[in-house]
C-alpha cells in the first residue's frame, strides 16, 4: 500500500487549500479513506473520512462546514478541500487508508 499526499503549504487565515492523496496497492473502490492531522505537541486527530462504496462521510466538529472530503475512483485519489482556514488548522495532514496505512504527511500552515 502506498499513499502520497500533496497540496500543503502556507496560506493566510481565511484562505483555501486542496490536499490530495494518491493511493495504490489496494482496492480503492472498497475502502475507508481518511485525513488526520497532528499539530506540534498534540495527538493525531481524525479530520474527515469517506467510505466506498456509497460515499458516506464523517467530519470532525472543528472542520464541519469548512472542509470537504471527496474521492475519485478513476484516479484512486482522495481530496480534502479546506476553506476558511484558521491558524488552529496548522498541522501536518496525513492520509490514511482503512485505519491501517499512512502517508508521509504534508504540512499546512495558516498564518498571516
Amino acid at each position: 500500500v502506498r499513499l502520497v499526499e500533496s497540496g500543503g503549504g502556507l496560506v493566510q487565515p481565511g484562505g483555501s487549500l486542496r490536499l490530495s492523496c494518491a493511493a495504490s496497492g489496494f482496492d480503492f473502490r472498497y475502502s475507508h479513506m481518511s485525513w488526520y492531522r497532528q499539530a506540534p505537541g498534540q495527538t493525531r486527530e481524525l479530520v474527515a473520512t469517506i467510505s466506498s462504496p456509497g460515499g458516506s462521510t464523517y467530519y470532525a466538529d472543528s472542520v464541519k462546514g469548512r472542509f470537504t472530503i471527496s474521492d475519485d475512483n478513476a484516479k484512486n485519489t482522495v481530496n480534502l478541500q479546506m476553506n476558511s482556514l484558521k491558524p488552529e488548522d496548522t498541522a501536518v495532514y496525513y492520509c490514511n487508508s482503512n485505519w491501517v496505512y499512512w502517508g508521509q504527511g504534508t504540512q499546512v500552515t495558516v498564518s498571516s
